[in-house]
């Protein structure tokens, strides 16, 4: 088979890039709340939407 269904096959992506794509396209927000790239205060307005969410 030379052509692959998009999701078969090829390289699969990465975490980052489907939460990516998923903020582009369709206006949602995956972040995990042990991310160290947030500070302090990011961590907690996103356990605090998370929560009130």
């Amino acid at each position: 088979m030379t052509f692959y269904p998009k999701g078969y096959g090829g390289q699969r992506r990465s975490p980052d890039e489907v939460k990516r794509d998923g903020w582009r396209e369709q206006g949602v927000l995956a972040v995990s709340v042990d991310d160290q790239r947030l500070t302090w205060p990011e961590r907690e307005l996103v356990e605090q939407l998370g929560t009130r969410l």
